[in-house]
């Protein structure tokens, strides 16, 4: 459960008493020369309103106005006793619904009829208690009744709750689409992209819409073990919601071949009933995929364009392409580690890799403060002065043997949670080679907080990812 606003019951005597209190009860404040006192003294009797204002609609107290709300497609009507001054404080529609009656009839869909009390209980006191089913009713009572500060606040209810793993997000996203909610549509969007191992293992998964599914095939940050996972996700997915072919190909086209090892793209080849039906459709990818994986990338290029976004990886948590790092206490001293990851995703570069070093100081520190790394992964660090500030992260290669192959590195830090299984991504921070750390890493994150939204069980999950990209080749990486 989430609360919207602050409001308790009570009990209440006279509407019009009400009124008289709704001015000088909220927040009265005098200040007084007794004794030389300076400062202002506060009487607050909010709270005693609210509690009277809630009594006053459950026993309909002075009510002028009946509101009868009847689920559609049923004979179930709910009837409220309301009081037309109070409706109209909120809405506008109301304001000019009930100018001229006494008693409305409202039909409303049987999602929307079930939390009407809930809603109308926000018009009097400003606060409700809100579940996750009843999300998108409220919003929609929300929207239709132009009630925007409650629209605001379910809005918050449903991005907050994606950040912490627990919406709906397939189906929350579709509903932004259908209202117009860009800010929501957004936080869909991009929850789904950070966590998209987790929802395609779920029942969300085939209730994607095709315009869903194209947005995130064309994404660079999506977070799932490797192209292969992306690949099996979308077999499943056309095996269920069974779209036209035009709709498959286009699909099929968006999966990053050149990403997926041969000898996994030869076993497509031979197994994937998908491919069997479509291969016609991407034979020109696999036969890309499969020059790629022959020759050097730098001399792929000489004779084929690699600037598309099919030769840069995803956000892939293979160990090939980084590491997990769990820092327990992080708050209390800096640390440091070292992992490894594959050059380049050619098949040309399987055999090579690249050595990487990390430093986490949980507060920042100037040039000539920085320490130096330890010779051993994990072995802590001198401490940092607690007023030197905000978390730093800084990745830097142990040699420089990635540049002389042409490759630089984009790297990303996922900071999350474990779930089930699945690393759940509640914030990320990318940077390229040209800078050896985050600059706004976990720059508003309080690590001293045991409930902060950054720890689970007071430690910070981390997952370091190093994608490489073709400098000289490709110019815009997304």
């Amino acid at each position: 459960m989430f609360r919207i606003g602050h409001c308790q019951s009570g009990s209440w005597g006279s509407f019009w008493t009400m009124l008289t209190l709704v001015g000088l009860a909220t927040h009265a404040a005098q200040r007084s020369d007794v004794g030389g006192e300076a400062a202002g003294t506060s009487i607050n009797h909010s709270q005693m309103l609210l509690h009277r204002l809630q009594e006053l609609l459950h026993q309909g107290n002075a009510s002028d106005v009946v509101l009868r709300v009847q689920a559609a497609g049923t004979d179930e009507v709910r009837v409220f006793h309301a009081h037309r001054l109070l409706l109209g404080l909120h809405s506008e529609l109301f304001r000019e619904l009930l100018s001229n009656q006494s008693e409305a009839v409202l039909r409303e869909p049987r999602d929307c009829a079930a939390v009407f009390d809930k809603f109308i209980r926000y018009l009097y006191c400003g606060e409700l208690t809100i579940l996750l089913a009843q999300a998108i009713p409220l919003h929609k009572l929300a929207t239709k009744y132009r009630v925007a500060s409650l629209q605001r606040g379910v809005a918050d209810y449903m991005r907050a709750h994606l950040a912490g793993g627990a919406g709906p997000a397939v189906g929350w996203y579709h509903y932004a689409v259908s209202t117009g909610d860009e800010a929501l549509r957004e936080s869909c969007l991009q929850f789904l992209a950070w966590n998209l191992s987790a929802v395609v293992g779920s029942a969300e998964w085939s209730s994607v819409s095709p315009e869903l599914l194209a947005q995130l095939l064309q994404r660079s940050d999506l977070v799932l073990q490797d192209e292969l996972e992306l690949f099996h996700a979308l077999e499943v997915w056309l095996g269920r919601a069974r779209p036209p072919p035009a709709v498959a190909e286009r699909a099929l086209r968006a999966i990053r071949y050149p990403m997926i090892p041969p000898a996994q793209l030869f076993q497509l080849q031979a197994r994937s009933a998908v491919l069997a039906r479509h291969g016609l459709a991407v034979a020109d990818l696999l036969l890309q995929a499969y020059q790629f994986h022959a020759a050097s990338p730098l001399h792929y290029a000489k004779f084929f364009d690699v600037n598309g976004s099919a030769f840069l990886p995803r956000n892939y948590l293979a160990p090939a392409w980084g590491a997990p790092w769990v820092i327990n206490n992080p708050a209390r001293d800096d640390r440091s580690t070292s992992f490894q990851t594959q050059l380049g995703p050619s098949g040309h570069d399987a055999g090579r890799r690249i050595t990487w070093n990390v430093l986490f100081s949980p507060r920042w520190l100037p040039v000539s403060l920085r320490p130096v790394y330890a010779d051993a992964a994990g072995t802590a660090l001198p401490a940092a002065r607690p007023e030197d500030g905000r978390p730093r992260l800084v990745v830097t290669p142990a040699s420089s043997g990635g540049d002389a192959a042409g490759v630089s590195f984009q790297k990303t830090v996922l900071v999350g949670a474990r779930q089930q299984g699945h690393l759940l991504v509640r914030h990320a921070y990318s940077f390229h080679q040209s800078s050896e750390e985050a600059g706004d890493f976990l720059a508003h994150a309080d690590l001293q907080r045991r409930n902060s939204e950054y720890l689970v069980e007071n430690a910070l999950h981390l997952h370091l990812i190093v994608k490489p990209v073709y400098h000289t080749l490709i110019r815009t990486p997304k």
